[in-house]
C-alpha cells in the first residue's frame, strides 16, 4: 500500500516526530511505501511529493517544524479541488491519505472522508482546542516557552516599576495563556472564552503596585473586553475564514497606562511559541500518535483520528472530534482567578 502524508495549518513542535513513527513503523512492520505532499493540502492539489523513507526520517525527533512544509490550503475553496485530489492521488498510486493538523486541516480531512477518500487524522494544535483528545501535541512545547517568558518579565517588570503583557497565541481557547499565567505567577490571565472587565484589570495592576511588585497580565490574542470585538492586526481572511488576530496586548498597555498613570509595556510572543525543539512530553505523544495512525491505516479506519484519552490512544470519529471546539470551562478559569489581583 502506498501512503500519502501531510502537514497543514499553523506548523507545530513534534510534527516530524509523527511523520517519523509512521514511517518507521509502516515500512518494516505493514511493508508500506509513503509519499509526503509538501505544504498541506497544496501538495495533493498541484501533486508536489517527496519520498518518506526511514533514511528520509532520521534525525527528526528533535527537530521543530515540518519537513513537508505546510499552509493553509482549504481544497473546498478552490474550483474542483476535490476533483484534483482525487485524480493527482490516482496518478501517483497513493491508497490512502494521513493528514496531520488542526481544527481546519482535519475539517478538510473529514469532507474528504465522506466524499469517499480514504483519510486518517493525527490532531496537531500548540492552542490544545480539537474536541475529542485530551491534548495535542505541540500545546506543552509552547506553554513551557511562555511560562519561561513571563519567569523572565517578572525581573524586569519589578526593575523598571512596570505593568508588563504577555501576549500569547489562542483565537478562541484560551488553554496557553491559562496554562502558562497559572505557572509564570501572573496576576491577570485574559481568555477569549470569558469577556473581562478592564477597570478591574486596573485595579489588579494597582493592587499589586501597592504592594510594591510589578505585575504580569497574559492574554490570549482572542480576548475581549466586555462589550468589545476582537483586535486586527490586519484585514482580510485566510482560505478557512479566519480574520488575523493581534494587537489586544498593546490596547491594554495603553489602556492602563491611560487609567492608572502607571506605564505599561507588552511582550507579543507570536511564532516563538511554535518553533524550535518539542518537549520531550509532546515528542511522546506524538510518536505515539504516529505509531497509531499506522495501525489504524493497516486496520482500514477510515475516518477516525487518533486521540489521548487519559494515557490511552483511541480512535475517534473525524467529524466528532472538528464539529466544536475545546474551550476552556469557565469553572476551571475561576480556579485561577482567585489568584488574580
Amino acid at each position: 500500500m502506498r501512503v500519502g502524508v501531510l502537514t497543514g495549518g499553523g506548523d507545530c513542535p513534534g510534527l516530524n516526530a509523527v511523520i517519523r513513527a509512521i514511517v518507521r513503523r509502516g515500512v518494516p512492520e505493514y511493508g508500506f511505501e509513503f509519499l509526503g505532499f509538501r505544504d498541506g493540502w497544496r501538495g495533493p492539489l498541484e501533486a508536489e511529493t517527496r519520498t518518506l523513507d526511514i533514511p528520509a526520517v532520521r534525525g527528526l525527533l528533535p527537530r521543530g517544524g515540518t519537513i513537508l512544509g505546510s499552509s493553509r490550503t482549504n481544497p473546498f475553496a478552490i474550483e474542483d479541488g476535490v476533483g484534483r485530489i482525487r485524480k493527482n492521488l490516482q496518478s501517483l498510486g497513493v491508497d490512502a491519505l494521513v493528514a496531520i493538523g488542526g481544527e481546519d486541516t482535519l475539517g478538510v480531512a473529514s469532507e474528504l472522508h465522506e466524499k469517499g477518500v480514504k483519510v486518517i487524522g493525527v490532531p496537531k494544535t500548540i492552542d490544545n482546542d480539537l474536541s475529542g483528545t485530551d491534548y495535542t501535541f505541540g500545546f506543552d512545547t509552547a506553554v513551557g516557552i511562555a511560562t519561561e517568558a513571563i519567569d523572565r518579565l517578572h525581573t524586569t517588570a519589578e526593575s523598571h516599576h512596570r505593568a508588563l503583557i504577555v501576549e500569547v497565541m489562542g483565537r478562541h481557547a484560551g488553554w496557553i495563556a491559562l496554562h502558562s499565567g497559572m505557572a509564570g505567577g501572573a496576576n491577570a490571565i485574559l481568555i477569549p472564552e470569558v469577556q473581562f472587565d478592564i477597570q478591574q484589570v486596573c485595579s489588579w495592576v494597582e493592587s499589586r503596585f501597592r504592594l510594591d511588585y510589578a505585575p504580569i497580565i497574559v492574554v490570549s490574542e482572542g480576548a475581549m473586553p466586555q462589550g468589545g470585538e476582537n483586535v486586527l492586526l490586519a484585514g482580510g481572511t485566510d482560505e478557512f475564514g479566519h480574520a488575523r488576530l493581534g494587537g489586544i496586548g498593546d490596547w491594554l498597555a495603553r489602556e492602563i497606562e491611560t487609567r492608572t498613570g502607571k506605564e505599561a509595556r507588552t511582550t507579543v510572543l507570536g511564532h516563538v511559541q511554535r518553533g524550535g525543539t518539542p518537549s520531550a512530553r509532546d515528542r511522546w505523544l506524538a510518536t505515539r500518535f504516529g505509531l497509531h495512525a499506522v495501525d489504524a491505516v493497516a486496520a482500514g479506519q477510515w475516518g477516525h483520528m487518533t486521540a489521548l484519552r487519559g494515557t490511552d490512544i483511541t480512535m475517534v470519529p473525524l467529524r466528532e472530534a472538528t464539529e466544536q471546539l475545546k474551550l476552556v470551562d469557565p469553572s476551571l478559569y475561576a480556579e485561577a482567578a482567585v489568584f488574580f489581583g
